[in-house]
């Protein structure tokens, strides 16, 4: 009279398990899918669709740029998106991305806004796309104006304008550049760029970085007791996100075993293992890293400049691929997918500022101020990944 009863009690347990499985199986294989990077093509298309959409809006690379006043395009917001098309360039050899850069360059007569005794980061940046442009066709035209500026500022004994943590991105790397291209002047290059650097770390506003978070106040302004409505420290996703540009571009190009280096790397490997619980579960970093609360939501730069970051320390063997890789597909995956949209425009993108507050709401629709920055870490992100499928190929 037991025996059946039992019987259909194993057989409805095997059952449940097997759907359990199942379910887990399932699962798994979703996590799986989210987890994975997109084939080299399908990368490019998306990195293609975007700087299309861009260069198609902007045919004339000198045209002046007129938001709430008319400026020049040689500015900050328009020398990153130059940085990340020529890295674009590297894995999309086109020759039009050039023609296009060397357009800019030949535009504005290969100038800094401000002069050769410039010394505003903000205003140097368009020197690093000056400088590879250089690289591939040596007219010492091109590089005269930021040579001089570079050197202004190593023959003065001020090491405290970079007083703000974007200034890094903007500035740092040209000390390196150049440093690579005079090779009898690199020490001073490197000595001033370090000197400079550890001001912004350590002494500006009492110190902008935060080792014990492995993080940055974006200037003395954010330093606490200045927090979050809930009391946590305001952390800006984009300004953060300059620093790893800025610490990636310079460890790319200084030798292997130079004593400065070390620094940057340190600095770097405690960003990167910092910024890997702060991701959403939805693939993007916010704006404000520490507090989801405090303009929480997705947003483009700064994931895009993080992305970059770690796609760049897994294909130099600075990070461990198998904890980062996923971390990397995930924001790929939500950049891709979410904020391009199907005409080429970034969504989700943060407008200009200096705060998670600044440029908000951040929506797929809004548009900031500037579009071209953003492209341009979208650009150094997706380029990197692009590398790194080619490594795994």
């Amino acid at each position: 009279m037991t025996t059946k009863p039992i019987s259909l009690f194993r057989v409805s347990l095997l059952t449940l398990l097997a759907l359990f499985g199942a379910a887990c199986a399932s699962q798994k294989s979703a996590k799986s899918a989210e987890a994975s990077l997109p084939e080299k093509e399908q990368i490019l298309q998306t990195l293609r669709l975007a700087n299309n959409y861009f260069m198609q809006k902007w045919p004339d690379p000198g045209k002046e740029i007129v938001t709430n006043k008319t400026r020049p395009s040689n500015i900050w917001t328009r020398g990153i998106y130059y940085i990340g098309l020529m890295e674009f360039y590297k894995v999309d050899p086109q020759k039009r991305y050039i023609d296009y850069a060397e357009e800019w360059g030949q535009k504005h007569n290969w100038s800094l806004t401000g002069g050769e005794k410039i010394r505003h980061a903000d205003y140097q940046t368009a020197g690093q796309t000056y400088i590879d442009l250089y690289k591939m066709d040596p007219r010492p035209e091109k590089i005269r104006m930021i040579k001089a500026a570079m050197d202004n500022m190593v023959n003065s004994t001020k090491v405290d304008d970079w007083d703000w943590i974007d200034a890094l991105m903007m500035a740092m790397p040209l000390y390196a550049q150049l440093a690579e291209i005079y090779p009898d002047s690199a020490d001073s290059y490197y000595k001033k760029m370090h000197e400079m650097y550890l001001a912004t770390k350590n002494e500006i506003g009492g110190g902008l970085y935060n080792e014990k978070d492995g993080l940055w106040w974006r200037d003395k302004d954010f330093v606490p007791p200045v927090t979050t409505p809930a009391g946590k420290d305001i952390y800006w996703s984009r300004g953060n996100g300059w620093v790893v540009g800025a610490l990636v571009r310079v460890m790319q190009l200084m030798p292997e075993g130079h004593p400065y280096r070390e620094e940057y790397k340190k600095t770097y490997l405690e960003m990167m293992k910092a910024l890997v619980p702060l991701q959403r579960e939805d693939g993007f970093w916010n704006a404000s890293l520490e507090d989801p609360e405090h303009y929480g939501g997705k947003e483009t730069s700064g994931t895009a400049l993080f992305t970059y970051g770690m796609a760049w320390g897994v294909n130099n063997g600075l990070l461990d691929a198998k904890v980062y890789k996923p971390i990397i597909a995930k924001a790929w995956n939500a950049m891709a997918t979410e904020a391009v949209h199907p005409d080429g425009f970034l969504g989700y993108l943060q407008g200009t500022g200096k705060e998670p507050k600044d440029g908000q709401p951040v929506t797929y629709t809004s548009k900031p101020d500037f579009e071209d920055y953003g492209l341009g870490c979208f650009l150094l992100a997706g380029s990197e990944i692009i590398r790194m499928k080619e490594k795994q190929s």
